[in-house]
């Protein structure tokens, strides 16, 4: 999206262009914000937003439709299976998610050792660590998938502990008290890290109406970007985008390990370049339920 500024005589025009592909075909929309004289500063970033707002939805205007195509199928699916059926559908999807979000951050277990681990109650000979963040991620993650819980600081703090409080006990539970760097970025100064997810926390609750698959996306990208925690970041992260698209009706998204790059390349990129990459990887995984 980019402001376009043309000259027609001594006057100077603004509007607002945005391209995006649709059909195979590259479409621009554009919008004509106004005159240069008659814009303030203020006046100028209230158009804007609207404008973008309007661009964006008409150019998603797709997108959402084969987002609901994808809720309106799982949910008929997830009806048609017995119940005494969907504790096992719910175990298996708790154990790729659980060896693949723990892959990305390093964990040596692999997929049918995570599968021991949940199904069988077997212990590998790996890390002890490593073992009980599987079992610990899976418990939770099932909690997640089964009981709707208001999202809250308390409620991923909670996870945090749950998760990493055999494991990593100084740091469990809590928020960090100290810088923390993710490559080349410099996480936000932890003394404003109690404000920043306040402050995500009200931004879930006001935007209940964007589309939840978008609003998971962009929770995700704002959580990682205050990185709030000194460790376990992506495993919370990732859980918290799955709470929303869980609890609207939307089967959850793993990311695959094997994905990994892609999806770090992705977050290094602005919000929009992280919501763009996230919509389409949700819609490649679940393309079944609406092609």
């Amino acid at each position: 999206m980019r402001m376009v500024r043309r000259k027609k005589g001594n006057k100077i025009y603004f509007y607002l262009q945005h391209s995006f592909r649709k059909q195979g075909k590259v479409k621009t929309v554009e919008r004509y914000l106004g005159k240069a004289e008659e814009l303030s500063d203020k006046d100028m970033k209230i158009k804007i937003q609207e404008m973008a707002d309007e661009i964006l939805k008409e150019s998603k205007g797709g997108l959402y439709k084969k987002l609901d195509k994808i809720k309106e199928n799982f949910q008929k699916e997830w009806k048609k299976i017995p119940e005494s059926a969907k504790k096992k559908e719910l175990e298996e999807i708790a154990i790729a998610f659980t060896y693949n979000t723990n892959a990305i951050e390093g964990s040596t277990i692999t997929l049918e050792e995570t599968r021991e681990i949940i199904h069988d109650k077997m212990s590998p000979n790996k890390p002890l660590k490593d073992v009980k963040e599987t079992e610990a991620h899976s418990r939770v993650f099932l909690n997640i998938l089964n009981k709707k819980e208001e999202i809250s600081s308390e409620l991923l703090l909670k996870w945090h502990k749950e998760i990493f409080g055999e494991t990593k006990e100084d740091i469990a539970g809590r928020y960090r008290d100290y810088l923390v760097r993710v490559g080349p970025y410099l996480a936000p100064d932890w003394q404003e890290v109690a404000k920043m997810m306040n402050e995500l926390i009200r931004f879930i609750k006001k935007n209940r109406k964007l589309n939840p698959v978008e609003l998971s996306a962009r929770t995700h990208y704002k959580f990682e970007k205050i990185h709030p925690f000194g460790d376990g970041n992506g495993r919370i992260g990732r859980l918290l985008m799955n709470q929303i698209l869980w609890h609207s009706g939307y089967p959850a998204i793993i990311i695959e390990y094997k994905k990994r790059r892609a999806y770090y390349r992705s977050l290094q990129k602005n919000e929009e370049g992280f919501v763009s990459y996230f919509i389409r990887r949700y819609l490649s995984i679940h393309k079944r339920r609406y092609s």
